[in-house]
C-alpha cells in the first residue's frame, strides 16, 4: 500500500466510526464494512462499494455519509458510489513531486562545529543519518544568525545525498501559512493536505510564526501527528524555546516535548575563529595574505552572533580592497578598518535605554513617544524595532522588556520581536533601517 492509499485508507477509517455511531451493528456491517474511499478529486469523494444492492442503500444516505466524512476532510462537496468495474484502477496512485527547496551551499561539511552548537550539530547529523528514527521531531532554538537554517539545509542536503528516493521540503513556516490560506481560498486544502504526508522529512523554520494563526495551526498539527505516527523525520527552529511561543496550542508544545529540544547560543573565540576561515575559504581568499592576530582580533571582538561576524570580515576585506592595498592585511590595517566602531566587547555598556535613544533618534521621536500607547504605524515600527533590538542584542526576558516599553505584556513583546524577524526576511527597505540603527549601536 503507497503512502496516498494509507492517507486515504486513514480518512475513511476514521468516517466509518462516525458513521457506526448513527446506524445499528447489523446494517453497518451488511452495507458499510466493505466499502472503501477510493480518491479525493476536485472536492469529490469516490467510494468504491462491492454490489449494486448496497450502492442502492447507502445512496439514500448519502447526506449523513457526506456530514461524516467532512468531519475529517475538509471543503468535500459531493460522493459518488462505484462499482469495482466501474472505473479503471491505475496501478499506482499520483505521487507529487515535491521541490525539496534546499540550499546546496549550507552542509555538514562546512558548518564550523564548537562548544555553542555542538548539541545540535549532533542531533541534526543523528536525524539525518536516520530520519524519523532517533529524535522526531528535532526541535532546534536560539537567537537570530547562530546557524540554525544552515543546520536545517545540512539535513536536507545530506538526506538527499544518501537517500535521494526520500521526498524532503525545506519550508519557512511563513510560506507554510501562506499555502494553507491559498490552498483554502481555492478550495484545494485536501489535496495540499494529501501533498505534505507524501514527504519524509520536513524541515520548518521559525516555527514561531504559527501563533496566533488557527487554521494553519489545526493544518499541520495534523501534519505533524501524520508524519510523526508514520516515522516520518520533522525538525523545527525558531527563536526561542517551544514553552516560550506565546499563541501556540498546549497539545502541540506537547508534541515538540515528545522529541528532542536542543539550543544554539553565540560562537566562542576558537569557534568564531573557524567560522572566519571557513568564509575566507569560501570566498577563494588566501589566508596568507591576512594575520593570524587580525582574525583573533575580529573574532574576540565581533562574535555576538555569525551575521555581526561576516559582516565585520566583510568591512575588513572592502576596506583594503578600497584603499587598493595588496599588501598582507595587518593588526594596525584591521584597527584602522574598525576605528570608531563599538566592538562586541562594548556591548556589556549597551543597555535598553541606549537602544530607545538610538531608534527615537533615527525615526526623529522622543523616548516618551517610543514607549507611549500610540498606534500610528510610523511610532509602532519605530518601537518594534526597538523592543527587537532589546531581545537579540541584550538578550532581555519578555517580561523585562516589556517593563521597559510601557508595561507592554509578554505577548505583545514577542508579537514585535516576530513582525521584525518577518520583516527582516522580506522588506530590503526595513532591513536597511534596522542594519543602519545597528551599527549606531554596534558600531560606533
Amino acid at each position: 500500500m503507497n503512502t496516498l492509499e494509507v492517507i486515504l485508507d486513514n480518512y475513511w477509517n476514521k468516517t466509518l466510526n462516525s458513521i457506526r455511531e448513527n446506524v445499528d451493528d447489523s446494517v453497518f456491517t451488511f452495507f458499510y464494512e466493505k466499502t472503501r474511499l477510493e480518491s479525493l478529486d476536485d472536492n469529490i469523494a469516490t467510494i468504491v462499494v462491492p454490489t449494486m444492492v448496497i450502492r442502492e442503500v447507502i445512496s439514500g444516505e448519502k447526506e449523513m455519509i457526506l456530514d461524516s466524512l467532512s468531519q475529517h476532510v475538509d471543503q468535500i462537496e459531493d460522493i459518488k458510489f462505484l462499482l469495482p468495474n466501474e472505473f479503471e484502477q491505475e496501478p499506482e496512485k499520483i505521487i507529487y513531486t515535491i521541490d525539496p527547496n534546499i540550499n546546496e551551499s549550507q552542509t555538514f561539511d562546512n558548518f564550523v562545529v564548537g562548544p555553542s552548537n555542538k548539541e545540535s550539530h549532533s542531533a541534526a547529523l543523528a536525524s539525518a543519518y536516520s530520519p524519523g528514527k532517533l529524535y522526531n521531531p528535532l526541535f532546534i532554538y536560539g537567537n537570530s544568525g547562530l546557524g540554525k537554517t544552515h543546520l536545517l539545509n545540512a539535513i536536507g542536503n545530506y538526506v538527499l545525498k544518501n537517500e535521494p528516493h526520500l521526498q524532503i521540503l525545506y519550508i519557512q513556516c511563513s510560506d507554510f501559512v501562506d499555502r494553507v490560506v491559498t490552498s483554502i481560498r481555492n478550495q484545494q486544502i485536501a489535496e495540499f493536505k494529501i501533498e505534505m504526508a507524501q514527504l519524509d522529512v520536513l524541515l520548518i523554520d521559525d516555527i514561531q510564526f504559527l501563533a496566533g494563526k488557527e487554521k494553519s495551526h489545526e493544518v499541520f498539527f495534523q501534519l505533524f501527528n501524520e508524519l510523526v505516527n508514520n516515522k516520518k523525520q520533522i525538525v523545527i527552529t525558531s527563536d526561542r524555546h517551544p514553552t516560550e511561543i506565546n499563541g501556540l496550542e498546549d497539545r502541540l508544545i506537547s508534541r515538540f516535548g515528545s522529541g528532542l529540544s536542543v539550543s544554539v547560543n553565540s560562537p566562542a573565540f576558537d569557534t568564531a575563529l573557524a567560522i572566519l576561515k571557513q568564509k575566507l575559504k569560501n570566498q577563494s581568499f588566501d589566508c596568507a595574505l591576512i594575520d593570524e592576530e587580525v582574525l583573533g582580533y575580529i573574532a574576540t571582538n565581533f562574535s555576538k552572533d555569525i551575521r555581526i561576524l561576516e559582516g565585520a570580515l566583510n568591512r575588513l576585506l572592502f576596506y583594503t580592497i578600497d584603499l587598493g592595498q595588496n599588501d598582507i592585511i595587518n593588526l594596525d590595517t584591521a584597527i584602522s578598518a574598525f576605528r570608531g566602531q563599538q566592538t562586541s566587547k562594548d556591548t556589556a555598556e549597551l543597555t535598553a535605554s541606549k537602544i530607545k535613544r538610538v531608534v527615537a533618534d533615527y525615526y526623529g521621536l522622543t523616548k516618551s513617544q517610543l514607549v507611549s500607547k500610540t498606534r500610528t504605524k510610523y511610532i509602532t515600527t519605530a518601537r518594534h524595532i526597538a523592543i527587537f533590538l532589546c531581545r537579540r542584542h541584550l538578550d532581555m526576558p519578555f517580561a523585562k522588556i516589556g517593563d521597559e516599553f510601557g508595561k507592554r505584556d509578554h505577548s505583545t513583546v514577542m508579537a514585535s520581536c516576530d513582525k521584525v524577524d518577518k520583516l527582516l526576511k522580506t522588506d530590503t527597505l526595513f532591513q536597511q533601517a534596522v542594519g543602519e540603527i545597528e551599527k549606531t549601536l554596534v558600531f560606533k
